[in-house]
């Protein structure tokens, strides 16, 4: 909330982001859809890698019961992914510590 909406979001072509809900939400908002290119997922790598490291790092190992035991996980995984995991680029300290 203390950052306010985005202006736009990028993303690809795919059923999820097609559908006539997420573009109502989005025009509710005021949110621009910006879609990449068909078969060009390098214009929207950041997202892709985001996804990626979610899914196997914590989403395809545990079990969620509720929305809300998925959102308090991301939660906890966002902190120690910011301010303790240890990155190599950054000379072993978490990426916060280095910014």
């Amino acid at each position: 909330e203390w950052r306010g909406k985005p202006t736009a979001i990028r993303c690809d072509n795919g059923p999820e982001f097609i559908s006539h809900d997420f573009v109502g939400w989005a025009q509710k908002r005021e949110i621009r859809i910006e879609y990449i290119q068909p078969g060009k997922p390098q214009q929207n790598a950041y997202i892709e890698r985001a996804n990626r490291t979610i899914r196997y790092s914590w989403l395809s190992k545990h079990l969620f019961d509720s929305l809300e035991e998925v959102q308090d996980y991301a939660t906890k995984w966002l902190w120690f992914y910011n301010h303790r995991r240890p990155h190599k680029a950054n000379g072993g300290k978490p990426p916060l510590m280095a910014a």
